[in-house]
């Protein structure tokens, strides 16, 4: 990026393993990285901790943490008292869209990152989705990042000006979009990515004082986090319950 001033991108920060890479990437390839991390009425709070200690990290120009109440409508493993999946085969895990999908989640997300980079003055939003390595979920394919693009250009003040004004328009990244969660891995690697601070946990054990949460080690999130170090070669720091 050339000039002096570097421009600002809101990072999208769950406090996982992909977001804190693709944080790490925005952070290199020069922009000034504001990250957002939605308090969604999830089971758990360790994951709210662990985009604090990401952010804190790499020394985000700001962390915004936001509250909305998904838990509210139910629809998912994640928010309310359903059974998290656990053991369960690569293919099972590629097969269909899981309980643990919330319902319209990243479209949510992505509308309050929008919200956020208008008030920046901010025209980048990183997202962490991926559609090779991951558990089925409609969100987090190429079509629904370019069609999220195409509104987010439509539906805002920056968007409409930058199109009539021939400036550049609001851009979605999402990096780690076909990408392997060993490429990732080894992407975060490359980079300096703290793996040890990120939490990829469905249903994490009991956060402990010392080193936060620890991992179920069984449920799709930690079978893919450990596949992925395997496959990179690079030592899992994580804690793995089993």
């Amino acid at each position: 990026m050339s000039g002096s001033a570097k421009p600002k991108a809101v990072v999208l920060l769950s406090g996982g393993l992909d977001s804190a890479v693709t944080l790490a990437m925005a952070a290199a390839e020069g922009f000034e990285p504001h990250a957002l991390t939605v308090r969604y009425g999830q089971r758990h709070a360790a994951e709210i901790a662990a985009a604090e200690r990401v952010a804190r990290r790499h020394g985000v120009a700001g962390h915004d943490v936001v509250d909305v109440d998904l838990a509210a409508f139910g629809g998912s493993a994640l928010t309310g008292a359903g059974e998290v999946p656990k053991d369960r085969g690569a293919a099972a895990i590629a097969a269909g869209i899981p309980v643990t999908y919330v319902p319209a989640r990243n479209t949510v997300f992505l509308a309050l990152a929008l919200a956020r980079a208008e008030t920046l003055g901010a025209r980048h939003i990183f997202l962490g989705v991926n559609a090779l390595d991951y558990s089925g979920y409609p969100d987090c394919r190429p079509e629904f990042v370019a069609a999220f693009e195409r509104l987010a250009n439509l539906a805002t003040k920056a968007g409409v000006e930058a199109a009539r004004d021939g400036q550049p328009q609001i851009r979605l990244h999402a990096p780690l979009i076909a990408m392997t969660k060993a490429e990732i891995v080894g992407k975060g690697a490359e980079l300096g990515v703290d793996f040890a601070s990120t939490l990829s946990c469905y249903d994490p054990r009991p956060v402990r004082s010392d080193k936060g949460a620890r991992h179920c080690g069984r449920c799709d999130a930690c079978q893919l986090r450990k596949k992925g170090f395997a496959e990179a070669g690079v030592v899992d720091p994580t804690d793995y319950e089993a």
